[in-house]
């Protein structure tokens, strides 16, 4: 008789044990957008800023008013000139190498490409023949594919400088990404046009995001979004989607995940690192900021 008593003394005392142990509530998530009060100013000291790309703890970006790639420490902001000779860039994109790393930059201005390195020697000049172009890829370990606007054309150029037209019949492409067989294409004079997804395999042209005006540079993030900068009346804001959900029949502007809602004037260039801290600016302005993105 004991026993049964002590036994449902015990039974009944359970719930009150439970809750003198509550689980901790989960941190809620940073809602998306953010705002410009959300975001850290970086530097102001190059004055004209085009394009940038992280590599490795730094920023690269083109300075336009003196024809210098600087290189920008992405924690505190100091900036040192890295190499002079390019006249302008609007995407650049830097790869490791064995040595250190090479930066290649699509130079608008004088219709070239360039390539740089580690050693901050003068610029190389892989082609020559461009008109205005602006977005870069790799497409393999010997070709790159670079949009030019004017021609609005995708080109494919070997190390060895020889173009072949590999994409034509777009609306002034700028940024470009390519993941496995397939390349996004940012069409910067088209709102209807606004993101298209070019199929390697099959050489298809399809429609990604539809909606949006003056799409400028993207980047493929470690989470698998495809980010890209576009203007929301004269402010610039970057947005996301899963460039997969959007394959078949493509999004529309309603499906757009907004990221940063920013009050500087678009276009934007924008970068991201790593550990997905995302980098923009207004193009020409000396301001960079940064905000974390939720991992």
């Amino acid at each position: 008789m004991k026993f049964a008593a002590l036994f449902l003394l015990f039974f009944l005392c359970l719930p009150t044990l439970a809750q003198a142990t509550p689980t901790p509530s989960p941190v809620p998530p940073q809602q998306l957008p953010f705002l410009q009060s959300d975001m850290t100013l970086l530097v102001g000291n190059v004055q004209r800023p085009n394009g940038i790309v992280y590599h490795d703890g730094s920023l690269f970006t083109v300075c336009s008013g003196d024809w210098t790639v600087y290189k920008v420490d992405a924690q505190t902001g100091d900036s040192i000139s890295f190499v002079f000779g390019v006249r302008n860039g609007n995407n650049l994109i830097a790869e490791s190498t064995e040595a250190g790393f090479d930066l290649f930059v699509p130079d608008p201005d004088s219709g070239a490409l360039w390539q740089l390195d580690q050693r901050r020697l003068a610029p190389v000049k892989i082609a020559a023949e461009l008109t205005a172009p602006w977005g870069i890829t790799r497409l393999d370990d010997e070709v790159l594919l670079v949009s030019d606007a004017p021609a609005n054309a995708i080109f494919a150029i070997n190390s060895s400088g020889e173009m072949t037209k590999l994409v034509e019949g777009l609306r002034a492409p700028t940024g470009i990404v390519r993941h496995e067989d397939r390349v996004y294409i940012a069409n910067g004079g088209s709102a209807r046009r606004g993101i298209e997804v070019f199929e390697l395999e099959s050489g298809e042209l399809k429609p990604l995001v539809s909606g949006i005006q003056n799409t400028s540079n993207m980047a493929l993030g470690a989470d698998g979004l495809l980010y890209f900068a576009y203007a929301l009346g004269t402010r610039g804001v970057v947005g996301r989607v899963d460039p997969l959900l959007c394959l078949d029949g493509g999004c529309s502007s309603d499906n757009i995940e907004p990221v940063v809602v920013s009050d500087v004037a678009a276009p934007l260039a924008i970068a991201l690192s790593d550990d997905m801290r995302l980098f923009l600016h207004s193009r020409y302005r000396p301001e960079f900021y940064w905000v974390q993105l939720p991992v």
